[in-house]
């Protein structure tokens, strides 16, 4: 079995590199768009290797072992089958979340999304001539008054659906919080929203991520009415940190759905995929469970490791633990200062660049989202940062 350097520091500057490139984010420490920092393991970069040692790179089609790979793997994750008929690739999951809005919904339609929330489900509708109806998740506090988790509000959910309203967006699990769903909830939602005919798209990027004592829940295996009522998407973009290469795909159970959204797939050929994308995934989902279970004991650490240090160094921010994925919300309410005042106590004060926890709707006033799919010495040196602009505040 081979043992993975998660601590290697690798350079990305300079390679057109989104997080570390971009102009506004400078000299800081970069710990916000959600890619880490991990090397792409050897078994992805050898499989594209030697289809590179071939010099032709004309027109290719999906083969079988693609879908044999993709079935296989959410099997042994999720518990999930699938049909190999019921996938088709997407390029990119905010693409097919605007895909589905553009077949299913018409100009002035309303969709719902849950904030805080990743900040595309409201652009993309919006930027479609669509309405969003925002229906806030209910925050869940432990006994020191922090976020502990956040729950659906479902009677606010029944009170926004009107004849109007044709698509819920749901992040399964959440983002920014990391919220392994419940199966109740999920069933819950799945019915209000089959019984109004409100279309669910479950964007699951973070499905293979939960950790230890957590489990993620397709929406689609909840129920009959979630498998019938709903479009999923899945990669393996995240957990193998491949989101350049572009390796999402979608899973349509009800043969309905399926057949109006794949047809506008197939007449767009919005389901073609490049080269890589296909060998890169199949070769993630062949030969990564080892890989994956040592980058989530790595991550976990990397969580707890920020958990203990704010409650030692900096009690008054705290590490809302995520159930999945490698972003952690972050409580910060305690400083007592404006969302301006966080951010700038980040970036210009400790020389940090998170996410803004205000991007994901006015319920992230107050917090800030941390990447922490980083080597850990990199997160030391930006928690001693935070410490020192914190412990300043008042000088």
């Amino acid at each position: 079995m081979d043992k993975y350097n998660f601590d290697e520091i690798i350079p990305r500057k300079g390679t057109n590199c989104l997080k570390y490139d971009l102009e506004e984010v400078g000299d800081r420490a970069a710990l916000w768009i959600a890619d880490m920092d991990f090397k792409t393991p050897d078994f992805i970069v050898d499989a594209m290797r030697r289809r590179l040692e071939h010099p032709v790179f004309g027109y290719s089609f999906i083969p079988e072992s693609y879908f044999n790979a993709v079935t296989s793997w959410v099997k042994d994750l999720h518990g999930w089958e699938i049909s190999k008929e019921w996938v088709r690739y997407i390029p990119g999951i905010v693409k097919g979340i605007g895909m589905v809005l553009c077949r299913f919904c018409n100009p002035g339609d309303k969709v719902i999304i849950m904030p805080p929330v990743y900040h595309p489900f409201r652009i993309v509708p919006e930027k479609n001539g669509l309405e969003v109806v925002k229906c806030p998740l209910i925050p869940i506090y432990d006994e020191e008054g922090f976020l502990k988790t956040y729950k659906m509000d479902f009677d606010a959910l029944e009170s926004v659906i009107d004849e109007k309203t044709r698509v819920l967006i749901l992040s399964n699990p959440h983002n920014p919080c990391g919220v392994c769903w419940p199966v109740e909830e999920l069933k819950k939602l799945a019915h209000i929203c089959a019984e109004h005919n409100v279309l669910v798209i479950s964007d699951e990027i973070h499905a293979e991520m939960a950790f230890n004592g957590h489990k993620h829940h397709p929406f689609a295996t909840v129920s009959e009415e979630a498998a019938n009522n709903s479009i999923s998407f899945l990669a393996p973009s995240k957990t193998f940190n491949i989101a350049g290469i572009v390796s999402s795909y979608t899973v349509v159970p009800n043969d309905s759905l399926r057949d109006i959204f794949f047809r506008y797939l197939d007449a767009n050929e919005y389901d073609s995929p490049t080269i890589m994308s296909v060998i890169a995934a199949e070769a993630a989902y062949t030969y990564g469970h080892e890989w994956r279970e040592q980058m989530l004991d790595y991550v976990q650490g990397n969580i707890d490791y920020v958990d203990e240090y704010l409650r030692k160094f900096i009690p008054q921010l705290h590490c809302v633990k995520p159930d999945a994925s490698f972003l952690v919300w972050l409580d910060c309410r305690k400083l007592g200062v404006t969302q301006e005042e966080l951010v700038c106590l980040f970036r210009d004060k400790a020389g940090l660049f998170l996410n803004d926890g205000s991007m994901f709707g006015e319920q992230g006033n107050g917090f800030m989202r941390l990447n922490v799919g980083c080597p850990r010495s990199i997160l030391t040196s930006a928690l001693e940062s935070l410490a020192c602009a914190v412990s300043g505040m008042n000088k």
